[in-house]
């Protein structure tokens, strides 16, 4: 761009600034090409670099009257292209690794799962196959108190048994599982 044509966009950046809608129209039609030019170089994508183009002229529009006047308007405007669609092309890396975050958080979690499963069965097999052995007067009573948030009178009517025998049944079935899960604790 040689001084002459730079002066010229300097002038119309002016009359911009002072809210001129030919300016404006002047200033897009014989810049146009070089901001799609270099949007579309750091893009590579003609519909992104159109958007990022839209964004630098109302950016023009709306900031003129702000713009340093010692800076030549054609620099203002490739600055602002480049600048643009780079922070497109920042904006959609971050996208995709919050994404490969996001995937890669949800198999670790899902083999977080797998590994809990695997310590649960570990863990609990052994409690439920005590509890399986358990004669069934003994299953009923754990059931209704553990399972079902009974209280002893409750369990005691449930069952039609003394509440005192709810209580040693309960006690013993407690005793009897602990003995079965820890031989050597007493």
């Amino acid at each position: 761009m040689n001084d002459e044509d730079s002066q010229l966009l300097d002038n119309l950046i002016s009359r911009v600034a002072h809210g001129d809608r030919a300016a404006f129209e002047d200033l897009y039609v014989r810049t146009i090409g070089v901001v799609l030019g270099i949007a579309g170089g750091v893009l590579r994508d003609r519909a992104q670099a159109e958007e990022v183009a839209q964004e630098v002229y109302l950016e023009v529009w709306r900031a003129a009257p702000a713009f340093d006047p010692r800076l030549r308007a054609s620099h203002l405007l490739l600055v602002m292209a480049r600048r643009r669609a780079i922070d497109r092309v920042r904006a959609a890396q971050a996208a995709r690794d919050r994404d490969h975050r996001f995937a890669t958080s949800n198999y670790v979690r899902d083999y977080d799962e797998s590994e809990e499963s695997i310590e649960i069965r570990v863990r609990f097999v052994p409690v439920a196959t005590a509890i399986r052995d358990l004669p069934v007067i003994h299953r009923e009573v754990l059931f209704l108190a553990y399972v079902r948030g009974f209280s002893h009178s409750e369990i005691a009517h449930e069952l039609g048994l003394p509440l005192g025998t709810v209580k040693t049944r309960l006690r013993n079935t407690l005793i009897r599982l602990r003995r079965e899960l820890h031989p050597t604790t007493e």
